[in-house]
């Protein structure tokens, strides 16, 4: 396969925050958050998602947006939090956290029995808890986004505004930057309180909002994002324009969210088919012609995004495989101009989050890792010659070989501006030889191959980089992310059900020399 590289001028530019995270409510519930700084230490400053910290530390991006999404009450607390001088980390007795996973682990099958059942039992955020939250983001350098409950509705049918209120008010008094958002899936709201919001109704509910922060000097120009609805189907892009007709010119950006299959049923083989990793193509054209009609040029964030919907399956959504599916989503939505995708999860109940309880990380933090590390927010065209196939009758050729070009981070200082950064995707059993042609011939390359590591295959949560496993070495300290280079002409040859990042060295690009 010969591949080339358009690199005279990028054919789209996303947000330098574009990899951001979310984080589930049952954090404050089961109390993960009394932990979360000790893992924020090692892991979430180096993913890295930038900020002050990272960025002194490592030289990475500016403070990216971080995602925490919560339908709560508030309720005064008493009880005051001892600032922490400097942001130090709470140290935690080994006894401590073997306590924490036994109730996470209670509170993990309470947690599945609501969801079955389709009854949830209200979660109470007090400010003491609001607190711990704004201090995890602001300690680990992360720009937080709140989601206010839009559960609580007037006899009418509107929002009842008064508890938000009061949690703005609060939050205001401590400076607290956040930006804002409103509910979460209001498609379901029939499902949750037993009555239905349409999209006129959800537009006035953001106005309201956008009075309320208006009145608050602190957020009287804060940034506010929604509605964030399910999956488009024809009900719900019903609801998102009758929303964009009412207040489409209200939020900063509109969001929504996908799952690829249902985790209760997924198979390793469903990660492998290529029919399922092209659903999103689908659904991002629907979001885009209602916005085209109504608000033209509107950034587009996809707020919600994982493998599997249900809390996943274990050793599945939290495998190698499901690799497949988030880097093939990364690579997608960049290139078709979505500005931020926002990870589900971090660290919640279920198996679709970056780390586990023992906060080390799992496949897909890795790759996120090394997506944040290497590639830019310019996306570039390339060229492939060789991938020609004639389609059976009535049969679609769908590309096993994903292919996707950036310029290279300009916060890498490993590599002079120009550089470029290739990801790819390869779901052949068989392995595949590309020869880099036209600005990229004769350059030399430097390879990041990432495989599964043991005896469990695409099953693994481990993983090696260029044949070295990666694990952290210690509680604080990622290990060294070692590049293999490749001479000058060389063949990349890529092994079957692989995923790959290859940095094409001085390639001088013009498209990537500046900022």
């Amino acid at each position: 396969i010969l591949l080339d590289v358009n690199t005279k001028s990028p054919v789209r530019i996303i947000s330098e925050n574009f990899l951001s995270l979310q984080l589930d409510p049952s954090i404050i519930h089961d109390g993960w958050l009394d932990f979360l700084r000790k893992a924020a230490s090692g892991l979430l400053l180096e993913l890295p998602l930038g900020g002050r910290p990272a960025q002194r530390l490592l030289g990475y991006p500016p403070p990216c947006v971080f995602l925490f999404s919560v339908s709560s009450y508030i309720v005064r607390s008493d009880i005051a939090l001892d600032k922490q001088k400097g942001c130090k980390i709470a140290q935690h007795p080994d006894i401590m956290l073997e306590l924490q996973r036994e109730k996470a682990a209670q509170m993990h099958l309470v947690l599945l029995k609501e969801q079955f059942s389709n009854t949830y039992s209200n979660l109470t955020l007090t400010a003491r808890s609001l607190d711990k939250l704004y201090n995890f983001a602001d300690c680990s350098g992360l720009h937080l986004i709140f989601a206010l409950n839009a559960l609580r509705r007037n006899p009418n049918n509107s929002w009842n505004s008064s508890n938000a209120l009061s949690l703005l008010k609060y939050s205001a008094s401590k400076k607290y930057n956040i930006s804002w958002e409103l509910g979460n899936e209001p498609n379901n709201y029939r499902t949750l309180i037993g009555r239905s919001v349409n999209g006129s109704q959800l537009g006035k509910d953001y106005i309201q909002l956008r009075s309320l922060l208006q009145l608050i000097r602190t957020y009287s120009r804060a940034n506010l994002y929604g509605p964030n609805i399910g999956r488009p189907r024809k009900n719900v892009i019903t609801l998102l324009e009758g929303f964009m007709k009412v207040a489409g010119g209200t939020v900063d950006a509109v969001t929504w969210q996908h799952y690829y299959i249902d985790g209760r049923v997924a198979k390793v083989t469903d990660f492998l088919k290529t029919r399922l990793l092209d659903t999103l193509s689908d659904q991002i054209r629907k979001i885009q012609k209602v916005l085209n009609t109504y608000t033209p040029g509107k950034k587009i964030w996809l707020e919600g995004v994982g493998a599997t919907s249900a809390g996943g399956m274990n050793n599945l959504s939290d495998s190698y495989a499901a690799g497949f599916l988030w880097l093939n989503t990364l690579g997608l939505l960049a290139s078709q101009g979505i500005d931020v995708v926002v990870r589900h999860s971090f660290l919640d109940h279920g198996h679709n989050h970056l780390v586990d309880q023992n906060f080390n990380p799992l496949p897909d933090y890795w790759l996120s890792l090394l997506y944040k590390r290497l590639i830019g927010p310019k996306v570039l065209a390339i060229h492939v010659a060789g991938l020609q196939r004639k389609p059976r009758p009535g049969r679609v050729i769908r590309d096993k070989l994903r292919i996707y070009a950036h310029c290279t981070s300009y916060h890498n200082h490993n590599y002079v501006r120009g550089s470029i950064t290739l990801y790819i995707i390869n779901l052949h059993r068989s392995r595949k030889k590309i020869k880099l042609a036209g600005t990229l011939r004769d350059k030399i390359v430097h390879q990041y191959l990432l495989q599964p590591y043991g005896k469990d295959g695409l099953h693994s949560k481990s993983v090696q980089l260029n044949g070295q496993p990666l694990a952290m070495v210690d509680d604080g300290t990622l290990p060294e992310l070692k590049p293999r280079p490749l001479r000058a002409g060389r063949t990349l040859v890529i092994p079957p059900l692989t995923m790959s990042f290859y940095v094409v060295k001085n390639v001088n690009a013009l498209a990537c020399r500046y900022r």
